[in-house]
């Protein structure tokens, strides 16, 4: 009986629905930075990265959809 704990399963997918719609491809997420730095070299990286945060922010919750080149966009002019 104590293998068969129902809040194992629910933390599990709790997980997983709160990290996948938050997290960028690492590899997408360090391209994008490193655009932004190249294009804002007097912005720090936690500066670019609250940016990035607001414009998720501005786009109901997520990037996903977005092409690289209009969050580059939207997170300049916040820059």
């Amino acid at each position: 009986n104590a293998l068969q704990k129902t809040p194992a399963p629910f933390s599990t997918n709790s997980l997983d629905a709160f990290i996948s719609p938050n997290t960028l491809n690492l590899s997408s997420f360090t391209k994008l930075l490193k655009k932004l730095q190249e294009i804002h070299p007097e912005a720090s990286r936690d500066k670019i990265v609250d940016a990035l945060l607001e414009v998720r922010k501005n786009n109901k919750g997520i990037l996903s959809g977005l092409s690289i080149s209009s969050i580059v966009e939207r997170t300049s002019v916040i820059l």
